[in-house]
């Protein structure tokens, strides 16, 4: 049932774990440590994005220029505080552990590729489980090719041993699905906060729940 299908690359943040919920806090009291505000609609434009760019947008909104020092000192700030919110267990998006579970089931090999830091992305893991990935790309460490740049999944294609076009990537952000269809993945896109717009190796689906291997298989060869 998975012939072509080689593995699957998991986004973290909105896709796994309900995530993006913590950064909404964490993202929201920097902007006031900042001595503004952060609307919606700019928390909004941050999905999928890396520490580096959300700290000097933070900056630039609430009247600051994002200097080199001023971006790592508000990155520094934004790392800590999210670092106390995720120490806790994060709360598991629908079907998504469920789908993790089957992928390994299979003997896919599987890969997480976040945006999310390494630090802060090890302290996800305890929640979600090392043992579900055989690779895992964090946002520091693409060498400041972040999302939408395809290098996080080529990355991990390449960590993997697989080429990029027998993987379904899983996403949730308008950055993390333009990543995966340009690195040649096949794409399930499950959106969360923000709505995803069409494009050629996307699929979509409003949930992951009832979301196994023999489902990602026949997505990557309905593609």
């Amino acid at each position: 049932m998975t012939d072509g299908l080689a593995a699957v690359l998991w986004d973290m943040d909105g896709t796994l774990v309900d995530s993006e919920k913590l950064w909404d806090v964490a993202l929201y009291e920097c902007a006031e440590w900042l001595g503004g505000t952060l609307s919606t609609e700019q928390r909004l434009t941050l999905v999928g994005s890396n520490m580096d760019a959300t700290a000097s947008y933070l900056l630039t909104v609430t009247g600051h220029e994002p200097a080199p020092a001023a971006v790592a000192r508000t990155g520094a700030w934004i790392r800590d505080r999210t670092a106390n919110l995720f120490a806790d267990e994060l709360p598991w998006r629908p079907g998504a552990r469920e789908a993790l579970a089957s992928v390994r089931r299979a003997g896919l090999a599987s890969a997480l590729v976040t945006s999310t830091e390494r630090a802060l992305t090890e302290l996800a893991l305890n929640t979600i489980g090392r043992d579900f990935f055989d690779a895992t790309v964090c946002g520091d460490e693409v060498g400041g090719r972040n999302k939408p740049d395809p290098e996080p999944y080529l990355r991990a294609a390449r960590l993997l041993g697989v080429d990029p076009a027998r993987c379904v990537a899983v996403e949730d952000s308008p950055p993390g699905a333009a990543s995966a269809a340009a690195a040649g993945c096949v794409v399930l896109v499950v959106p969360n906060d923000v709505s995803v717009a069409p494009g050629p190796r996307r699929v979509f689906r409003t949930s992951l729940a009832g979301v196994d291997a023999d489902t990602l298989a026949a997505i990557h060869a309905g593609v």
